[in-house]
């Protein structure tokens, strides 16, 4: 290993470990969102007599 890649490894787990709670958050809000979408499409009802919208 050089000394190079040892300290962008070094980086990286700072940067996982600073960033990484944020990370897992974050994609859970939009897993949450994508659900919510789902579901609202799911409910939506289509409507009697108009095609084409």
């Amino acid at each position: 290993m050089t000394i190079h890649l040892v300290g962008d490894l070094m980086i990286l787990a700072v940067t996982l470990r600073v960033f990484g709670k944020d990370t897992l958050t974050l994609l859970r809000h939009l897993a949450a969102a994508g659900v919510r979408v789902g579901v609202s499409e799911m409910s939506r009802r289509p409507h009697e007599g108009k095609e084409g919208r």
